[in-house]
C-alpha cells in the first residue's frame, strides 16, 4: 500500500470544559501531554496489547492529534469508551487509542473542536521557567505563536511524545513511575527560543493542518536526560 493509500490515523483527546468551571490553560496543556504519555506507556498500547496495532499504524503515518471538548453528559459518554483519563490540578483529559481520521466513534465525532479557548488565572505561570528546567521536564512553547488552547494541547502532546521516543527504557521507566512530571512554559524571548531550537532537543514542527503554517516550530521538549 502506498503512503497515499494508507489509512490515516489520529489520536483523539477530549478535554472536559464545564461552562461554570473551566480548567486553567497551562493545567490543560500539561495534562494533555501527560495523557499522551500515559497512553504510550500503557500495556494495551505495546507488544501484543489491544491497542498496539492501532498505535503502530498511527505512528507509521503521522502522529496527528485532535483535541475536542466535552461537558456534562458528553463527558460521561466519552468516559464509557476505551481510554485513559488523566487529571491535572483541576483539568481532566481523556485520551483514546488512535482511530482512522474518518472513523471516529459517534460519541466523539459529534464533539466540538472549537470552544477550547482557555485562560490562566494570574500567577498560573509564576514559577521561573529557566529555573524549572533544572530538574523537571519542560515543554517550551514558541513565544511568537498565538494558538488556541486545543491546538496547543495537541502540540504539547507531540512534544511529550518526541521526548518519550528519545529516552532509554530506563529513563522511560523512571519518568512513568514518577507520574510523568512536566511543566509547560512559554519561552521568555526570541533569543532563548533560537537557542532551544538549535540545541538538538526534540522539536515539534507542525504539519500545518490548522491555525499555523506547515513546518512551524511550536514546542521544544527539554527533558533532563536529553540535555547535552
Amino acid at each position: 500500500m502506498s503512503s497515499e493509500d494508507a489509512i490515516r490515523y489520529v489520536l483523539p483527546l477530549v478535554v472536559r470544559i464545564e461552562k461554570t468551571d473551566p480548567p486553567a490553560r497551562t493545567d490543560a496543556l500539561e495534562t494533555s501531554a501527560r495523557a499522551v504519555l500515559a497512553l504510550l506507556s500503557d500495556e494495551r498500547a505495546t507488544g501484543d496489547g489491544a491497542w498496539a496495532g492501532a498505535v503502530r499504524d498511527w505512528e507509521d503515518t503521522q502522529i496527528r492529534k485532535v483535541v475536542r471538548r466535552a461537558r456534562g453528559a458528553e463527558w460521561r459518554k466519552a468516559g464509557t469508551l476505551d481510554g485513559i483519563t488523566v487529571t491535572g490540578r483541576a483539568a481532566e483529559v481523556r485520551v483514546f487509542p488512535p482511530v482512522p481520521l474518518d472513523g471516529w466513534p459517534k460519541e466523539l465525532a459529534k464533539l466540538q473542536v472549537s470552544g477550547t479557548d482557555l485562560d490562566d488565572p494570574q500567577g498560573q505561570d509564576a514559577p521561573d521557567p529557566v529555573g524549572a528546567a533544572a530538574d523537571v521536564p519542560v515543554l517550551w512553547l514558541n513565544p511568537e505563536l498565538d494558538m488556541s488552547a486545543g491546538k496547543t494541547m495537541a502540540q504539547t502532546g507531540h512534544g511529550a511524545q518526541l521526548a518519550w521516543w528519545r529516552l532509554s527504557e530506563v529513563r522511560r521507566k523512571e519518568w512513568r513511575e514518577a507520574g510523568f512530571p512536566l511543566v509547560v512554559r512559554t519561552s521568555p524571548d526570541a533569543a532563548h527560543w533560537a537557542e532551544l531550537t538549535a540545541s538538538g532537543l526534540p522539536v515539534v514542527r507542525d504539519a500545518g493542518f490548522t491555525e499555523i503554517a506547515p513546518g512551524t516550530c511550536t514546542v521544544v521538549a527539554e527533558h533532563p536526560a536529553l540535555r547535552g
